[in-house]
């Protein structure tokens, strides 16, 4: 497994708990310059973060706790916020307090410099990655893509069928798979996900004339009412004045047309049910995809 992961990946890997597991493991790791992952156990006022490494206390400075904090372009809730979850790090020394005890000094900024070196500078237009949504806003989801170094999933590059808010898609914490589809001007990578959800042949094989099936508004129109069948697939029912955006249908589908990449649906029933994220269907699993 690549050390370059999103933050909680490598937590629990036996090369993890065996650098963990004694001074001589966290020694080793240290000389060998390797990426580790410990628990943040608190924050202190100074904005230090505690580590628990389990044969001692790691301390990550606050100029160490991500690239940009000593610029200021980078905020310091970056660091609060990661109390309680999985920090990555390079342990830079082991020293003692002055009770005498064992600590461990560690940077996470010197691990994405060198998830930036040596892993992110090098992806490519296409790629395919395992990221973690951090974070959601209404323009897009941010999401981990290494060691807690951030990307912009935009929410119009997240599935065919349009959504009002990512959460629709997902939730914090999730592990997905995205494309690199660019750089944003600071050089930044910009992630897109419906690639991978499957072509409308793809999604239009997996339902039947004659089914009734579940369904999302999507869009009510003049013309007709849009239903989402699955990310990469809606339909068109004819125009309801009582259905609204986001409403849960069940619909009959009335007809499939290929050559012409419609579905025609007839609404039966529908309902104010909130929906929550569904488990995501990946159609292209390979490491690269042509976009």
């Amino acid at each position: 497994m690549s050390e370059f992961r999103p933050e909680g990946v490598l937590l629990n890997t036996p090369s993890n708990k065996n650098a963990l597991s004694s001074l001589q493991g966290l020694k080793e790791a240290m000389l060998k310059g390797m990426i580790l992952e410990g628990r943040a156990a608190l924050c202190d006022k100074e904005h230090n973060l505690h580590i628990d490494l389990g044969i001692m206390k790691g301390i990550i400075p606050r100029n160490e706790g991500a690239i940009g904090i000593e610029e200021g372009y980078v905020r310091d809730i970056a660091l609060i916020s990661r109390v309680g979850k999985s920090v990555s790090f390079i342990v830079q020394d082991i020293k003692r307090n002055s009770e005498g005890r064992l600590y461990a000094l560690l940077s996470r900024k010197k691990a994405q410099e060198k998830a930036l070196h040596d892993y992110v500078d090098k992806l490519l237009i296409g790629d395919v990655i395992d990221v973690k949504v951090t974070h959601m806003e209404n323009f897009g989801a941010f999401c981990d893509i290494g060691t807690g170094i951030t990307a912009l999933l935009p929410i119009e590059s997240i599935s065919v069928s349009r959504i009002p808010h990512p959460g629709v898609r997902f939730f914090v914490g999730q592990n997905i798979k995205c494309i690199v589809s660019g750089r944003d001007d600071r050089g930044r990578i910009v992630l897109s996900h419906k690639e991978l959800l499957g072509t409308w042949d793809e999604n239009a094989a997996l339902f039947k004339i004659g089914e009734t099936v579940p369904g999302i508004i999507r869009s009510v129109e003049s013309y007709g009412v849009f239903v989402e069948l699955a990310p990469n697939l809606a339909g068109l029912a004819e125009y309801n004045p009582d259905v609204k955006e986001g409403m849960s249908a069940a619909v009959y589908i009335k007809n499939i047309i290929p050559e012409r990449k419609k579905i025609k649906l007839i609404i039966v029933d529908y309902c104010e049910e909130k929906q929550t994220p569904s488990e995501i269907r990946y159609f292209f699993t390979g490491e690269h995809i042509d976009i």
